[in-house]
């Protein structure tokens, strides 16, 4: 039996809401016109969507279209109220429509379109403020969805859309988001092995908000270290050794007696003892740059074996890290009152209406020669799917 655990901020919000703001199950969902939006291309796939790049031939502007694969109608309820109570929220994902094939009854959501850079190729490119700029704007949007009650659970850099011209960030695929209930035991199969919390790989299932503060911990550490991904673990189990090799086993064995969390057996012969390791140890020539005083101590108070111990998102904003940030952002404030309306014009804002109708035409003489996956252009799902393929879910991406 574990010692219970609640969320230092934001435990009651959806105690303190009507039912209606969280009972996911008793949604009625309004949907839209199927034929309202056409498909363009294929752009990304996951364990439970396939993503393509879209048009709206309504108003010609540029979508992504995340066709649902075959999952229990909670699931598609979750993720669509989720979205829903976090419309206009800073840096998240606006969903613009919900749609579904008359016959086969497959759901697909619609998005704004970001014309997004592969991380991979793009963090590389990142100086000493890009890292600064982008995390800070990342967690608006994590202390945002917080601050409504719910966790996004699944935070890594395949999730974070980046425009860099437009500077614009945008958090997506709330597909394992949950709502947050103290005292809730969760499924601890969430996250990607990577930014998975300590808490998920010993199966501590009364987790909160927290989490997604690890998770972007592992991602703050790969960007100013370079080394991607930060802990990279072959399986679960191998994931905690990994992390316990630079936190050390003594904190952890500290947060397992802290909590009576009995540690699965298969540890036992892989653990070890490890000494903490100093995160000036992992600076080299290559990443120096990055890596000052004030980023390994934002670094070391999210990267910790016990949640509890973790900044929140608001605190991680107030961390004199980002003072560079706050200070150009107090300099340029845009109205705040219209910010979060501003920026989603802004992303479902296209090309001229002329140039967008020429573009439509090019597109539909494009799907008329390359129907393979999608007949007539209407939204259904691949029965077939690249077995190597590896983007991911949401990848809401324009063509470059």
């Amino acid at each position: 039996m574990t010692t219970p655990s609640v969320a230092r901020v934001y435990a009651d919000i959806n105690q303190n809401m009507p039912r209606s703001y969280w009972d996911y199950d008793s949604v009625n969902i309004s949907w839209g016109v199927l034929e309202n939006y056409e498909v363009v291309r294929k752009i990304g796939r996951g364990k439970y969507s396939e993503v393509f790049e879209g048009i709206n031939v309504v108003n010609y502007q540029k979508c992504v279209i995340k066709v649902l694969k075959p999952v229990k109608k909670k699931k598609i309820k979750r993720e669509i109220k989720i979205l829903q109570n976090l419309s206009g929220g800073p840096n998240i994902v606006a969903l613009l429509d919900v749609v579904r094939d008359s016959q086969s009854k497959t759901p697909s959501l619609i998005f704004e379109c970001v014309n997004n850079t592969d991380f991979r190729s793009l963090y590389p490119k990142f100086v000493d403020y890009d890292v600064r700029y982008y995390i800070y704007e990342l967690l608006k949007a994590l202390d945002f969805c917080h601050s409504k009650g719910i966790m996004h659970r699944d935070v890594k850099p395949h999730n974070v859309m980046i425009d860099h011209e437009k500077r614009k960030l945008r958090l997506i695929d709330w597909g394992l988001a949950e709502f947050y209930h103290a005292g809730t035991e969760y499924n601890v199969r969430v996250a990607s092995r990577y930014f998975k919390g300590p808490e998920l790989l010993v199966d501590f299932q009364e987790y909160d908000y927290s989490l997604d503060m690890w998770s972007l911990g592992a991602m703050f550490a790969s960007m100013i270290f370079r080394k991607e991904p930060f802990f990279h673990g072959n399986s679960n189990a191998d994931q905690l050794v990994k992390i316990a090799k630079v936190l050390g086993t003594e904190d952890l064995f500290d947060y397992i007696d802290k909590y009576e969390i009995e540690l699965d057996p298969q540890y036992d012969d892989i653990l070890g003892r490890f000494p903490k390791k100093s995160w000036h140890s992992f600076v080299n020539s290559e990443n120096q740059r990055f890596v000052s005083n004030d980023a390994i101590d934002f670094l070391d108070k999210l990267l910790r074996y016990d949640h509890q111990e973790r900044l929140t998102a608001k605190e991680a904003m107030a961390h004199p890290y980002f003072a560079p940030v706050r200070e150009r952002q107090v300099k340029a404030p845009r109205p705040s009152s219209s910010a979060a309306a501003a920026d989603t014009a802004e992303a479902i804002e296209g090309l001229s209406l002329q140039q967008a109708e020429v573009d439509a035409e090019n597109l539909r003489a494009s799907l008329k020669r390359d129907s393979t996956e999608m007949e007539g252009g209407s939204i259904q799902s691949s029965s077939q799917v690249d077995a190597g393929a590896s983007m991911s879910i949401d990848a809401s991406i324009s063509p470059g």
